[in-house]
């Protein structure tokens, strides 16, 4: 195992899938299909292979699961890898996508989501959240007063699917503006300051999807509970905000659409 943190590690391997998505961005690439409109692309493969070469060149002993190739190796510490959150964005020339890596560990969480286009990545060593812009850091703060609120509208295989009734609440769209984009990055810049809150319907606690952006989001200390304001992974629901007050909000909302 080489000497740099986990931390470090998880930034190093951002770092290399970011690059492979810049380059890609814009170039014609062939899909590869998964289920319904799901798709991955070149760019997806060799981002997970990049980041994969540097998890297991320095953590040799850990076990990964990737997006696209999969799990491998057993341990209590596992890596979890998305090499291209937001695939459709991305193939569509749409700059909202993510490249995500988070270790779940006994000893400690840590994140690191990296956005290619602007050079950032959003990290965490599981005490505290950063941001990292052409090799230097800078703490991130979270804030509500953006008023900007993220749902995750795309519906879940099982459990219940709020997103259509949310977008129609009236009185939530007088409170908050309502985004939509189904990556990480809402989380993120939930943890950072940009958004107010992030709702999504059904997020597995081992989703290489969702996992870097909660813990930098729990890293920060701000709300991240179920939809009845559980801890999260309680019952099906994640509500990320960025202040007490707007959790307990958007809980008054999400009640009467809860069965």
């Amino acid at each position: 195992m080489d000497s740099r943190s986990d931390a470090e590690v998880a930034v190093a391997a951002a770092e290399v899938g970011a690059a492979v998505i810049r380059e890609r961005f814009g170039g014609q690439l062939e899909r590869y299909a998964k289920v319904g409109t799901d798709f991955a692309t070149e760019a997806d493969l060799e981002s997970e292979r990049a980041i994969m070469a540097v998890i297991q060149g320095a953590r040799p002993d850990d076990a990964v699961v990737g997006e696209e190739y999969g799990a491998s190796g057993e341990s209590d510490r596992t890596w979890l890898v998305d090499p291209l959150c937001g695939t459709l964005n991305f193939a569509a020339q749409n700059p909202l996508f993510s490249v995500n890596v988070a270790l779940r560990s006994p000893g400690g969480d840590v994140a690191a989501v990296a956005q290619p286009l602007t050079g950032e990545i959003f990290w965490t060593d599981g005490t505290a959240v950063f941001i990292r812009h052409d090799g230097a850091d800078r703490p991130a703060v979270p804030s509500a007063a953006s008023r900007l609120v993220d749902i995750d509208i795309d519906a879940p295989a099982t459990g219940p699917f709020l997103g259509a009734q949310l977008l129609t609440d009236e009185k939530l769209r007088a409170a908050f503006a309502l985004r939509v984009s189904s990556t990480t990055l809402a989380l993120a810049w939930v943890a950072v300051g940009r958004q107010a809150a992030y709702i999504a319907d059904n997020v597995s606690p081992t989703s290489v999807h969702f996992t870097a952006g909660t813990i930098l989001c729990q890293a920060a200390q701000i709300p991240v509970t179920d939809f009845r304001g559980n801890p999260v992974h309680t019952t099906p629901g994640l509500l990320a905000t960025a202040s007490p007050d707007i959790n307990t909000s958007l809980l008054d909302f999400l009640a009467p659409h809860l069965t």
